[in-house]
C-alpha cells in the first residue's frame, strides 16, 4: 500500500511540473531571445559592412538590407492524462489462499513546441539614402565623436579630408593622393592635447544659427601651451587668440577659423576599401587595383587605417570575415586597433542621414 501511494504521488508531480513548464516560456524567453538576436543582427551587420568594403574594392556599388522587425511567436502545446484504479484483494479458491491484487495504473502524455520568428528587412535605397551616403557629415558631429572621448587622430584620419587645407591620405581611385607631412605632425600635436584636456568645444548662437567654437585653454602647463601653439601655427591661426569658429569648407576666410572639408559614408568606405591586402593574381588578372601606398609622416610609413587580409583557406580565427571570389577577406580578432576603427563605422553611419524612401519594397522571411 505504501509502494503504491508513492507511485501515485509521483505521477501527479511530474503531471504537475510538465503542465506548469509553459508559465515559463513567455518571461524566460526575454533574456535569452534578447541575447541571441542581438548577437546575430551585430554579426550580420559586420558581415554586410565587411562584404561591402571588400566589394567596393572591387568596383561595386554598396548595398544595405536592413533589419526592419523580429516578430517571433512561440506556441507550447500539452496534454496529460492519468487514470488508476484499485481493488480489494480477491481470493481466488486454488486451495493455496493465495490473494489476488487487480489494481492497475496509466500515465500518458503529449507535447509540442513551436519557435516561429518572423523577420523583416528592408534595402535601404532610395533618393533620400543615395543623398546620405554621398552627403559630407557636419564638422559639429565629428567633433562630438572627438568629445565623447574617441581619438582625434582615428576620427580625423577616418572622416576629415582636409584642415585649414592640411591634407589628408585618400585612396579613391579617381583621385588618390597622399596625405600632406604637416596632417601626421598635426594629428600627434592634436593627440597630446586631447589627453592633457587642453581643447574644449563649446555651441553658440551666430545670427539664430548654431556654431562650434573649439576653445584652446588657459592656464596649462609649458609643454601643453607649446603643443597648442605649433598646432596653431601649422592651421595658420591667430597665435594671439584662444577662440575658433569651426567651419565646413576647403580654406579658412580669417585666421580665426578652422575650415573642415569632411569626408561623407561613401568616401570614408571608399578610402578604408583602398587598405584591403587584395591576391596578387587579382591584382595580375585586373580585377582589382594595385594597393594605393601612402607615403606617411616623414622618417616612417603611416600604418594602415585597418588591415583587411586575404586568404585562400578560412581563416580560424577571424573577428570577422567573408568570401568573395574564391578567397577570404577578414580582420584578425587580434588586431585590436582595426577591429576599432571597423565598429566605429556604426556611428559614422549613424551622423548619416541614410533613412530609406517611403514605399520601398519590403522583403517578410517566415523561418521555421
Amino acid at each position: 500500500m505504501i509502494q503504491r501511494k508513492k507511485r501515485v504521488f509521483l505521477t501527479f508531480l511530474l503531471a504537475s511540473l510538465f503542465l506548469t513548464a509553459c508559465s515559463a516560456v513567455g518571461p524566460g524567453s526575454v533574456v535569452r531571445d534578447r541575447f541571441d538576436y542581438n548577437r546575430a543582427i551585430s554579426d550580420s551587420w559586420k558581415t554586410q559592412m565587411l562584404n561591402n568594403l571588400v566589394g567596393i574594392r572591387y568596383g561595386e556599388a554598396p548595398i544595405f538590407l536592413d533589419v526592419v522587425s523580429v516578430i517571433n511567436q512561440y506556441e507550447l502545446q500539452t496534454q496529460a492524462n492519468l487514470s488508476a484504479s484499485w481493488q480489494s484483494p480477491l481470493r481466488v479458491p486454488t486451495g493455496n489462499n493465495n490473494n489476488i491484487n487487480a489494481n492497475t495504473l496509466g500515465l500518458g502524455g503529449s507535447g509540442s513546441y513551436t519557435d516561429r520568428p518572423t523577420i523583416t528587412y528592408s534595402p535601404l535605397s532610395g533618393e533620400q539614402f543615395a543623398f546620405g551616403l554621398m552627403k559630407p557629415i557636419v564638422p559639429t558631429s565629428i567633433l562630438s565623436l572627438i568629445q565623447a572621448g574617441f581619438p582625434v587622430d582615428f576620427i580625423f584620419r577616418l572622416s576629415v579630408q582636409s584642415i585649414n587645407g592640411v591634407q589628408n591620405r585618400y585612396g579613391g581611385a579617381a583621385r588618390a593622393r597622399t596625405a600632406d607631412p604637416e596632417f601626421y605632425r598635426l594629428l600627434e600635436q592634436w593627440k597630446q592635447l586631447q589627453a592633457s584636456g587642453a581643447i574644449a568645444l563649446r555651441v553658440q548662437k551666430v545670427n539664430d544659427e548654431e556654431s562650434l567654437v573649439i576653445i584652446f585653454r588657459k592656464n596649462v602647463p609649458e609643454e601643453t601651451e607649446a603643443e597648442g601653439a605649433e598646432v596653431k601655427k601649422m592651421l595658420g591661426l591667430n597665435p594671439q587668440k584662444r577662440e575658433f569658429r569651426v567651419v565646413y569648407g576647403a580654406v579658412a576666410l580669417g585666421d580665426d577659423e578652422i575650415a573642415i572639408l569632411s569626408r561623407s559614408v561613401l568616401e570614408i568606405m571608399i578610402d578604408l576599401a583602398s587598405y584591403i591586402e587584395v591576391p596578387e593574381t587579382h591584382i595580375a588578372e585586373k580585377r582589382v587595383a594595385p594597393t594605393f601606398k601612402d607615403g606617411g609622416p616623414p622618417g616612417a610609413p603611416a600604418a594602415p587605417l585597418i588591415r583587411v587580409h586575404s586568404s585562400p583557406k578560412k581563416p580560424t580565427d577571424a573577428y570577422v570575415s567573408v568570401p568573395y571570389q574564391d578567397y577570404w577577406f577578414w580582420i584578425d580578432n587580434k588586431d585590436l586597433p582595426s577591429k576599432q576603427i571597423f565598429s566605429s563605422l556604426m556611428f559614422v553611419l549613424t551622423l548619416a542621414e541614410t533613412g530609406t524612401k517611403a514605399g520601398a519594397p519590403v522583403v517578410t522571411i517566415p523561418t521555421r
